[in-house]
């Protein structure tokens, strides 16, 4: 089976980044950390507290599916794809199209996952808004809806068989 472009999903501190690090180590394929590819002056708006609107996002959004274009034999990438038409963006001119994971943990889980960090741009003060912005995938979206709070192993199998490669 070829592998899959997956896209692991969700607002800040729902444990995207390391899910996807572990689900693409355990596929033996390249992992993208979204939040690497946002410009320069998107980091500074968050890192002011300031929310992203759709026209930040949209170099970020493109630059996330240049890189999934240049890996369509197989990749992840995490991402926070909020609202439904990120993910058309994400998605535009795949085929197939890549498969989301949203991890959706309990608001007190973000939270506390958001003090406990260091050294990242965004700010606990964002998570309000991107808990607003959030809309859930619907039933067309190849999606899977996991509450994110348990181990990234036991997400990571829940993803792989969900997947059918597991």
């Amino acid at each position: 089976m070829t592998p899959p472009l997956v896209v692991v999903m969700g607002v800040s501190g729902s444990g995207k980044s390391t899910v996807a690090m572990v689900l693409a180590r355990r596929l033996g394929i390249p992992f993208c950390e979204g939040d690497d590819l946002h410009p320069p002056a998107n980091v500074a708006k968050m890192r002011a507290g300031q929310p992203l609107d759709d026209t930040d996002r949209a170099p970020w959004l493109a630059a996330l599916n240049d890189w999934m274009h240049a890996h369509r034999d197989g990749g992840v990438v995490s991402c926070s794809a909020l609202r439904r038409r990120y993910r058309d963006r994400l998605r535009q001119g795949l085929e197939p199209p890549p498969a989301f994971v949203l991890l959706d943990p309990p608001r007190a889980v973000l939270e506390r996952r958001m003090a406990a960090r260091r050294e990242h741009f965004m700010p606990a003060s964002l998570l309000d808004s991107q808990l607003a912005t959030l809309e859930l995938p619907e039933a067309d979206e190849h999606a899977l809806r996991l509450e994110g709070d348990g181990p990234a192993g036991a997400m990571v199998k829940t993803t792989l068989d969900w997947l059918a490669i597991g």
